[in-house]
């Protein structure tokens, strides 16, 4: 087998074998003495699960396959041609399935995403050798997978909500009567809203029960279950049968499931962790700081963070870079795009507005560039881009008082904030593109804890609330992924939704429909 396997791969371009090339072979992987093998046979069936592990059975032409095994099996005496035939297709699927499974469906280059260099690439010759070999064919495609915790507790959550898409009329419930409700207000739709909660695990059926005559009334139990949903769902855990509350518990199960196997599609981008990273979410809002490479909730510090707005030019990308500076009371450089389209018409109207907002103009580059003199030429200069608008360190500086320096063609970096009470919204979409993150002398402290010197909480407090800009070189870079996912398995069991602020979802689906069509 392992010798045939090679060859086999051998004359695969890409990753998919050219049927006509089968009849090279000078001998079958699949077939002995006529009849299929045993991982033949285990091969179709976990073909035909693909959905298990949020593909689609019919890119692998999964039920040809099965029916043509089939007519194989029960023929009297099937021809070499015709098992060739057969050995080539189910050869070619099984690896279009193993690279889709390892390496995702979709180039996340395609899709927008600068992800860097994955993980190791599929190995076609093994990848075959130890399908052909192996009565195990589910482990040998579980081990192609991304070897992250939180992808396999994603792709369990998978096979739960295919289950309760296919509970009729789950998420159907009567329009709300009025805007919103509350506590013991009367609302029709309750016995089906505790349904609904209980099959997700956001009410306990002890907690379902009402008396005679009260199934109606939004009581304390209901009214923490959509506590509990909320939380899930990134709304405002106000207890509020809202509209936008509404619309969140009337997704379609089968809705919830594809973001999961969008998500699914994303994780099989990421590469290696080969240093602990820090990882922002952005339709979540979240960032993880790692203490090691293990996905472990324990061994991760999470904080809020607010991300680029939904608007196209100011949108946080999708990159992985390495962190390399630290930069305490730093300035503030305007980009060109803000100052033309933000601060040059309040300038030339108030001759107050650079001061009031602590801002010069400079010419050259770097901290030490001299100030220039505020008027009417050099302001003209600004707009044609020969001098620079930046804002002096301090506490209302739009960065805050500390800085992460992550070098991207983006321009794009982690900072500080003094707009905290942003961090009180349930969506928090608000900068041109820059992450604010909730809690800068944490990340600080993280981030410094292998560079030399002392760097803890009060020393970074101290460097914040300095005289003095101070930039610190990281002895150890530190990776850093912004990434885009909207549906997020716990350890503890919830399965978090986000909704899909970008429209990524809705572009991510497109192009794996597209796809389907070109085959």
């Amino acid at each position: 087998m392992r010798t045939s396997a090679r060859r086999l791969a051998g004359l695969l371009p890409g990753f998919l074998l050219v049927a006509a090339a089968a009849s090279a072979m000078p001998s079958l992987l699949w077939f002995k003495g006529g009849q299929p093998t045993t991982q033949a046979i285990v091969l179709l069936a976990q073909l035909a699960s693909a959905a298990d592990r949020g593909l689609d059975g019919s890119d692998y032409d999964s039920d040809n396959l099965a029916a043509s095994v089939e007519r194989l099996r029960h023929s009297a005496a099937p021809s070499r041609s015709e098992l060739e035939m057969f050995d080539a297709a189910l050869t070619r699927a099984a690896l279009s399935y193993a690279h889709d499974l390892h390496s995702g469906r979709i180039d996340a280059r395609a899709a927008g995403f600068a992800m860097g260099p994955s993980r190791a690439p599929l190995d076609p010759a093994a990848t075959l050798t130890r399908l052909a070999d192996s009565d195990d064919a589910a482990a040998a495609f579980a081990a192609l997978e991304p070897p992250f915790v939180h992808y396999r507790l994603l792709e369990s959550a998978l096979h739960r909500y295919h289950e309760l898409a296919l509970q009729p009329g789950l998420t159907q419930l009567p329009p709300l009567p009025q805007r919103s409700l509350r506590l013991g207000d009367r609302y029709q739709g309750a016995p089906a809203l505790r349904r609904l909660l209980v099959a997700v695990g956001d009410l306990a059926a002890a907690d379902a029960f009402t008396p005679a005559g009260e199934d109606e009334i939004l009581d304390a139990a209901l009214v923490q279950g959509i506590v509990r949903f909320q939380g899930r769902h990134g709304l405002a855990t106000d207890g509020l049968l809202s509209r936008k509350s509404f619309q969140a518990l009337t997704v379609p199960m089968a809705v919830r499931a594809h973001s999961i196997e969008l998500t699914l599609e994303r994780w099989r981008w990421l590469p290696a962790f080969t240093a602990p990273p820090i990882i922002v979410n952005i339709p979540q809002f979240q960032l993880f700081a790692f203490r090691s490479t293990a996905d472990r909730a324990a061994d991760i510090a999470q904080m809020p963070v607010i991300v680029g707005q939904s608007f196209r030019d100011k949108r946080t990308p999708v990159f992985v870079s390495d962190m390399r500076y630290v930069v305490f009371r730093p300035f503030w450089d305007v980009p060109t795009s803000i100052v033309r389209k933000e601060m040059l018409a309040p300038m030339r109207a108030d001759p107050d507005f650079l001061e009031r907002n602590s801002l010069e103009l400079v010419r050259g580059t770097g901290d030490d560039a001299t100030p220039v003199a505020a008027d009417a030429a050099s302001i003209d200069a600004l707009a044609a881009g020969q001098l620079r608008l930046r804002q002096r360190p301090g506490p209302d500086n739009a960065l805050g008082l500390v800085k992460f320096v992550m070098p991207n063609d983006y321009g794009v970096y982690l900072h500080s904030t003094p707009a905290r009470q942003l961090f009180g919204k349930a969506r928090r979409d608000f900068s041109h593109g820059c992450i604010r993150v909730s809690d800068p002398v944490a990340l600080a402290v993280h981030v410094l804890r292998s560079t030399s010197g002392d760097w803890s909480a009060d020393a970074v407090n101290a460097a914040m609330q300095g005289a003095d800009a101070q930039r610190v070189r990281l002895d150890t870079p530190v990776p850093v992924m912004v990434l885009y996912a909207t549906a997020l398995a716990t350890e503890a069991g919830p399965v978090l939704f986000f909704d899909d602020i970008y429209g990524y979802d809705r572009r991510l689906d497109a192009m794996l429909h597209r796809r389907r069509a070109a085959r």
